[in-house]
């Protein structure tokens, strides 16, 4: 080593070039790190909606927007909920036991939902994407049976659903209406897209 002494004035300097260097590099990563987090479109995207059913009347049908899709929120009537037993033969899977499409645990049943009167489906028909037209009115009607009970039919192909979503047989639609994952916040609102919020 050498015993000359260092100049103080070039040591000031090295540690204040060090410095900005430093604060340099600092402004170039915090940017290029924070590009790497999803944007907010991509965040709202994904999220969660919050929907208030306050208003909903039995037999009214509302439709919210999550990720992009038409989610459907119906408060069915005491006839309504009494249809589902009389179409249960004609149905390709009442139970929802397949799993081509997305059903929760908690839909895993006669009325496809957590409590009888709410229903909360994507109203996206299963076969080719179209969105199915409501058909509450029992009856006969142009493209439905006589024995119609009300439902949802899609007018691209003719899948016909019941009032569960559920898909009828000899139509095209393979499967029935997805159910989204979904949970009551209270009795008034839900959060459609999480299911497991603690």
């Amino acid at each position: 080593m050498s015993d000359t002494p260092v100049d103080a004035s070039k040591r000031t300097w090295l540690i204040a070039s060090g410095c900005v260097g430093a604060a340099g590099v600092a402004g170039v990563a915090v940017p290029l790190v924070s590009s790497f987090q999803p944007s907010e479109l991509a965040k709202a995207a994904g999220a969660a909606v919050e929907v208030d059913i306050s208003a909903l009347k039995p037999g009214e049908k509302i439709t919210v927007e999550w990720r992009g899709k038409p989610v459907w929120i119906m408060k069915r009537t005491p006839e309504m909920l009494a249809s589902l037993k009389k179409v249960t033969p004609e149905l390709t899977d009442p139970n929802s036991e397949r799993n081509n499409v997305p059903t929760p645990e908690y839909a895993k049943n006669e009325w496809r939902s957590r409590k009888e009167d709410i229903f909360v489906a994507i109203g996206i028909c299963t076969h080719l994407g179209c969105s199915p037209s409501d058909k509450f009115t029992p009856g006969p009607q142009p493209s439905l049976p006589d024995n119609w009970q009300g439902g949802f039919l899609c007018p691209c192909h003719g899948s016909t659903f019941d009032l569960a979503g559920r898909a009828f047989k000899n139509k095209p639609a393979p499967d029935n209406l997805e159910i989204p994952p979904y949970m009551y916040l209270s009795d008034t609102r839900l959060l459609i897209g999480d299911d497991k919020k603690a």
